[in-house]
């Protein structure tokens, strides 16, 4: 049976995606490109609208790392705004459940979904560092089991606050003792949709125990393959079926005339995303040692990487992807002596993300072929421009999608389970 595709978009704002030396690219602070990525979200009939969160700006080598955004007002008050400017379209964010308590949390996502009439999707994540935690009371770092035992505890703590309504209510355990009442009525959706993005076995179990989507890195034909079986296959020891988790890649997408075009232009993007500066300080995450002195266009750093406890790179959860950087460090000088790269040329080597390159045509067999083969029930689109960036996409590649029968032309109902297929 053919799949229906599901679409997400996210408005970048962790990470280095965006290409600022664009003209047109704009504010990610003032309301208006909150708007505008979202109403062409809307328009091209996508299932939600995402924001990421940070609770602390990332620092390297002391300073404020300013490569990428610095700066993100609070998600509630983002969502609770685009909530009245939109009338079909999710809106998730992400709130950790680290530093926050199930009762404010809840009392929050069940607000937005009445103000929504059903909208509300919570991205529910932990906090891996101390460095965030001394923003917060508790301080709250937490080894990374301990991490899941507290985000499973929030979550069931939150859903009987959900399903609780109006009344009293009692929750104790080793991580909440709380009791109360609880001042919402139940939302139109009951729950807010769970989403969950960790890659880990324990996040892996988590979302096959209580996540109704999950993101993924993993967004190549055999990757996401094996990601999909895997993650599916953890649903029956929890009484779910295969539809009840929908996986979403990550993914970047550049569209040209021809494919041809595409790709001039892709590589284009890839060395604006990649300045020399950001070159160096990527490098400094593996090698976590002060590489300022070396040059962008030259060969890699001769000296070993420094290990242990401390980074560099403070609150970037970018240094969790490098587990042996002695291993990653040798495997990346052969690569670019085999290459002849330079620093930065290794750096957009290495640092591609997922990404849809080609025609509007192209693109469109690319992510309906990905989706039909299970590598992925869908994509969170990241455009690199904010905020027009979605509207090529919007415009070209969905009609596309529509006219083969594999993306909505309406919504099927008002709330985010309805356009997700989830009860």
């Amino acid at each position: 049976m053919t799949k229906q595709i599901h679409l997400a978009a996210h408005f970048p704002g962790v990470n280095n995606t965006t290409v600022w030396s664009d003209p047109q690219a704009g504010s990610h602070i003032e309301f208006d490109s909150f708007v505008h990525l979202a109403q062409t979200a809307e328009r091209a009939k996508f299932d939600f609208f995402f924001l990421a969160e940070g609770l602390r700006l990332r620092e390297q080598g002391g300073e404020i790392y300013d490569l990428d955004v610095v700066g993100r007002p609070d998600t509630f008050t983002v969502l609770a705004a685009l909530a009245a400017v939109t009338e079909r379209l999710g809106l998730a964010g992400t709130i950790n459940s680290t530093f926050n308590e199930p009762y404010e949390v809840a009392r929050q996502f069940a607000s937005l979904d009445h103000l929504s009439d059903g909208r509300a999707a919570w991205n529910v994540v932990t906090s891996w560092d101390a460095f965030t935690g001394e923003n917060f009371r508790r301080g709250g770092f937490l080894e990374q089991e301990d991490r899941y035992a507290r985000a499973e505890s929030f979550l069931r703590t939150a859903w009987k606050l959900f399903d609780t309504g109006i009344g009293a209510f009692e929750h104790s355990d080793e991580h909440f003792d709380i009791g109360g009442t609880f001042g919402v009525p139940r939302s139109p959706q009951g729950r807010p949709v769970i989403l969950q993005a960790g890659d880990s076995e324990e996040g892996r179990e988590f979302a096959a125990a209580t996540a109704d989507a999950i993101f993924s890195r993993h967004g190549t034909l055999e990757a996401g393959q094996e990601f999909y079986r895997d993650v599916k296959g953890r649903l029956e020891k929890y009484g779910r079926t295969r539809d009840q988790l929908v996986v979403l890649p990550a993914a970047t997408f550049i569209l040209g005339d021809t494919d041809a075009d595409a790709q001039e232009k892709a590589a284009v993007v890839r060395r604006q995303q990649v300045s020399g500066a950001t070159a160096i300080r990527f490098l400094e995450q593996v090698w976590n040692r002060d590489l300022s002195g070396y040059d962008p266009d030259g060969p890699l750093p001769d000296v070993e990487p420094l290990t242990g406890e401390n980074t560099i790179a403070r609150g970037r959860a970018s240094v969790r992807m490098f587990k042996d950087p002695a291993a990653t460090v040798k495997e990346w000088r052969e690569k670019a002596a085999a290459k002849n790269l330079t620093i930065r040329d290794l750096v957009i080597d290495v640092s591609a993300r997922q990404t849809f390159i080609g025609s509007a045509d192209s693109v469109a067999t690319q992510i309906d072929d990905l989706v039909q083969q299970d590598a992925a029930d869908g994509f969170i689109l990241v455009p690199h421009v904010t905020p027009g960036g979605l509207d090529e996409f919007a415009d070209t590649v969905v009609p596309l999608l529509q006219e083969r029968g594999v993306f909505r032309t309406e919504y099927s109902g008002p709330t985010l389970r309805d356009h997700l297929g989830i009860r």
